[in-house]
């Protein structure tokens, strides 16, 4: 479906070469300022032909709001918004008329709908993700404004090159001991200070999105080769939430991180999601991956340590949330490929058209774009169950260690 969300809901539309692109966005709170701007901060972080490392296609993706607004001012009804699309190059795609792209959507989705686009990667494209990015926009000033939730995404590798905390150890036999269970820098001080205190204008300075000078350079330089061989790498995105309120998730099945994997394996090309320690806290004993719990100045429990990424037995805790995302090398590359056509006529194939050698500096803000949804969505599901609960009694059947009194009691 095209429709995210439960009570913040968002339905995007549109291909990458039709008419425009948009979101309808429902569910949004009344009495909210919101203006275009607010919304084309971060569609300009989105949009193409940024640098040399990204696709030279020119949209400027400026942003319309249709509905739902007044004087500036949310109403609670549906916003509607919209993008058009002004570069649109259909006919440098007419090779797909024969061929679908190897490890592209053209063969799926002409499995699963009988039909196909003819130009571009249809619903399948990363133009799709404007839609996302406006309704997260909207998403983080209510965010911000109501609860100073803060949300920054950065690259942190680009093919085989890490950003220092969050490179992993070989996984070659000849340098592992395997009776040493000492977590390695999995949660160094530098990458919690780092996930402590990182900005989006940190984030910015580098054409890479990496918020390290030496990495970021090294990271250029790949893409470039990448480029320049007519080629694609991939590569991970890491992205912070700060400020979250304990309490958030639906056991079982709409855990919080259950949401966040959801929504972060919908964004295009990626194929991988991990959350706090992730797949390296698979390498550690309880003793060193637990969470202590300890009470903090003002009365609240927090924990000493953060393997959990914020977020345990699927509710957040009111740490800091982080994880991180894969995505693959672009599937569209100019590079002659052997491959078959539709009826299995064997051929080469080489695409023409414009595409990112790598994605992952434009995809973060899709990725904070998701994050905030989630939080919202999260958020509006847990305040309608605390009201709700709100309008009872007071209980005083449980012992105290079963109920967390209202306040003022």
């Amino acid at each position: 479906m095209s429709t995210f969300g439960t009570l913040f809901r968002v339905t995007t539309y549109g291909e990458s070469h039709c008419a425009s692109v948009g979101a309808i966005i429902d569910g949004c709170p009344p009495g909210l300022e919101l203006s275009a701007k607010d919304i084309q901060i971060q569609l300009s972080r989105r949009r193409p032909g940024q640098s040399d490392l990204t696709t030279p296609r020119d949209e400027k993706d400026l942003v319309q709001l249709q509905s739902g607004l007044e004087m500036g001012v949310t109403l609670g009804t549906p916003i509607g918004l919209l993008v058009k699309n002004e570069d649109q190059r259909p006919h440098d795609y007419s090779e797909t008329d024969l061929y679908p792209r190897p490890s592209h959507a053209d063969w799926t989705y002409l499995e699963k709908y009988g039909i196909k686009a003819s130009s571009g990667g249809g619903r399948s494209s990363a133009r799709e993700t404007i839609g996302r990015v406006a309704a997260g926009a909207i998403a983080e000033k209510y965010l911000k404004l109501a609860y100073g939730i803060e949300i920054v995404a950065f690259v942190s590798s680009v093919g085989k090159i890490h950003l220092p905390s969050t490179a992993l150890p070989s996984l070659t036999p000849g340098n592992l001991d395997e009776e040493d269970d000492t977590a390695q820098d999995a949660l160094s001080k530098d990458f919690v200070n780092l996930l402590s205190t990182i900005t989006r204008e940190d984030v910015d300075k580098y054409l890479t999105r990496c918020p390290h000078p030496e990495t970021s350079e090294k990271m250029t330089q790949r893409i470039l080769r990448a480029k320049s061989a007519h080629d694609s790498i991939g590569g991970t995105v890491t992205c912070v939430i700060r400020n979250v309120p304990s309490g958030l998730g639906e056991p079982v099945f709409d855990k919080f991180e259950a949401s966040l994997a959801h929504a972060m394996l919908s964004i295009p090309a990626t194929k991988a999601f991990e959350v706090g320690s992730g797949f390296k806290g698979t390498e550690v004993p309880g003793s060193q991956h637990n969470d202590p719990f300890v009470r903090d100045d003002s009365g609240r429990l927090r924990t000493t340590t953060n393997w959990s990424g914020g977020i345990q037995g699927g509710i957040t805790n009111g740490e800091h949330i982080y994880f991180r995302i894969g995505f693959k090398s672009p599937a569209t590359i100019s590079q002659a490929q052997e491959t078959a056509q539709y009826d299995g006529t064997p051929g080469s194939l080489a695409t023409r058209g414009r595409h990112d050698p790598c994605v992952v500096p434009r995809a973060v803000p899709i990725v904070e774009a998701m994050a905030a949804i989630v939080v919202m969505d999260q958020l509006l599901i847990q305040n309608s169950r605390k009201t709700a609960a709100s309008l009872l009694p007071p209980i005083t059947t449980l012992p105290p260690t079963m109920v967390i009194p209202k306040k003022g009691e």
